[in-house]
């Protein structure tokens, strides 16, 4: 998809700066949460850096929201969501960049996610693990996913579901641009996590 038929591109860093004072939490706190250091924290909340996915994973689990929390502020809780795709959000991420699919449900348990990967691009060094379930479709290109140490590698129409808290990773191996549908799916379902996301 061209860049005129995406929506607009967030910048994060002011979110993740409010979703972290609205909880009272210094740089260090957040860093030592997430694992990651007081830099890298300060310069994703610059908009110095973009982030990977392993990182935006390991700063949503810290503050306790989902990923999709990072693109955009409250919205009211609906029944139905009709997403335009001139007017998705995308948040870039090394190589490539990721885009909302919808959110604001009322007791959303689903985080649908579309994300675009150039050649080389990946997840991060570091694997991921987090609560619930994923699903990852892909629709072009070829993506190689690690998880708990098995190797996949997908093709347009392979899809890939297993246990979020197993270690993971992925990236683009090929020579060309992989487009591929996520899902995260948490079991526990929303309440408190979803309220957060909402009104925050």
């Amino acid at each position: 998809m061209a860049d005129s038929d995406r929506g607009q591109v967030v910048q994060i860093g002011a979110r993740i700066r409010r979703l972290r004072t609205e909880r009272n939490l210094a740089l260090r706190n957040l860093a030592e949460s997430s694992g990651l250091s007081i830099n890298t924290i300060s310069l994703v909340e610059r908009n110095k850096i973009s982030p990977s996915v392993s990182t935006l994973h390991r700063i949503a689990v810290a503050l306790d929201v989902p990923i999709t929390a990072f693109f955009e502020d409250a919205t009211e809780e609906q029944m139905i969501i009709f997403t335009p795709a001139r007017s998705r959000r995308a948040i870039a991420i090394p190589g490539g960049h990721m885009e909302k699919l919808g959110s604001g449900l009322a007791h959303q348990c689903i985080e649908p996610l579309l994300i675009r990967l150039e050649p080389g691009a990946s997840s991060g060094r570091e694997t991921i693990m987090h609560s619930g379930h994923e699903l990852i479709f892909c629709v072009t290109g070829n993506l190689f996913y690690e998880v708990d140490g098995e190797q996949y590698h997908l093709e347009p129409g392979d899809s890939l579901l297993f246990e979020a808290q197993l270690p993971h990773r992925w990236g683009n191996e090929g020579t060309s641009t992989v487009t591929a549908i996520m899902l995260f799916a948490r079991p526990d379902g929303t309440e408190g996590i979803l309220q957060r996301h909402i009104h925050n």
